[in-house]
């Protein structure tokens, strides 16, 4: 592991260099050397790709839109309340947190009609893509461009939570669990807003979507040794509004909750999946680089193979390790 870190730290890329210091060797973000690779990503290619690609885009354009590259420059370390991000956030926002998602309506069945009105709630449960609003309300806090809305967003994911602890938009009358892809945002994005304010309900909502994944440990089904689906036990960067093994245990890393036994197996599986060189590789990707068209992003986010280490892959398996205590 000391070889595939000091590999990282070698890396052209200055976000992927801010991962390594901040996600896994525990550097502080307000540090001096921290703060100055930040403005390094700033200037950087990827960052001013990824800002350039979203003008003219629907804000949730895949995945090029203002609502992903937000995503995006959190996940890789684009400094705090910078100007050039406000006009994103304001797109987002602006388009999450419109009337329609302002207002809830109980009915029999959800039809386009109702789900254009407001937030449809069948049978108390809300039938709404949550991951939406918990991405929005992810970026906007890590990035440090909250004008004050991200406490509304945070508001209406706890309106929406399922007695499961987590969320859905199936409109099946007869679906009654939620689903992993639409909760995990939603608990990042809590979690991120209650370390931004203390807010107490943030967290405990939080929490309580953490079960959603520690009763499947991780990856696999309640009732079988089998996948959630065969695609969770593959690894990707970015998962965008998916999900899979890694994934899930980025989220419950930043939860403080790998201690629990019901991660074992997941963590045990990703260790397994560690390349001779002691990196990880990407099984697979949910972008791909072309002039236009949906899935079609600005940037590389490195290669997909058997064989070879993908740097993102490699930060998030090393910060879910050492944030375990098995690095």
């Amino acid at each position: 592991m000391d070889e595939a870190v000091a590999r990282l730290l070698k890396s052209d890329d200055p976000a992927v260099r801010w991962r390594v210091r901040t996600l896994i060797l525990g550097e502080p973000a307000d540090g001096a050397g921290v703060r100055a690779l930040q403005d390094e990503v700033r200037r950087s290619p990827r960052a001013r790709a990824i800002l350039r690609s979203a003008a003219g885009l629907h804000p949730y354009a895949k995945w090029r839109g203002a609502h992903w590259a937000l995503l995006a420059l959190a996940a890789i370390g684009y400094p705090p309340a910078d100007s050039d991000v406000f006009p994103l956030r304001d797109a987002v926002l602006d388009h999450w947190l419109t009337a329609r998602y302002l207002r809830d309506r109980d009915v029999s069945r959800v039809t386009k009609a109702t789900g254009e009105a407001a937030v449809p709630r069948v049978d108390g449960r809300s039938r709404r893509c949550a991951s939406q609003q918990g991405g929005a309300l992810l970026a906007v806090v890590r990035l440090g461009v909250d004008d004050g809305r991200a406490e509304l967003l945070a508001g209406r994911l706890r309106d929406w939570q399922w007695p499961d602890g987590g969320w859905n938009c199936d409109r099946r009358p007869s679906t009654t669990m939620s689903s992993v892809n639409e909760t995990l945002l939603p608990m990042r994005g809590l979690l991120a807003f209650a370390d931004a304010t203390g807010d107490r309900q943030a967290r405990e909502t939080a929490l309580s979507a953490a079960e959603v994944f520690l009763c499947r440990r991780v990856a696999w089904r309640r009732t079988a040794p089998a996948p959630i689906a065969p695609d969770v036990i593959k690894l990707h960067f970015p998962v965008y509004w998916h999900y899979d093994a890694l994934a899930g245990l980025i989220g419950l890393a930043e939860a403080g909750l790998l201690g629990d036994p019901r991660c074992e197996d997941a963590l045990g599986y990703l260790e397994s999946r560690r390349l001779p060189d002691g990196g990880w590789s990407a099984d697979a990707r949910y972008w791909r680089t072309a002039d236009h068209g949906s899935n079609t992003e600005s940037v590389s986010w490195g290669p997909t193979s058997s064989k070879a280490s993908n740097e993102w892959v490699t930060c998030d398996a090393l910060t879910v390790l050492t944030a375990a205590g098995r690095a």
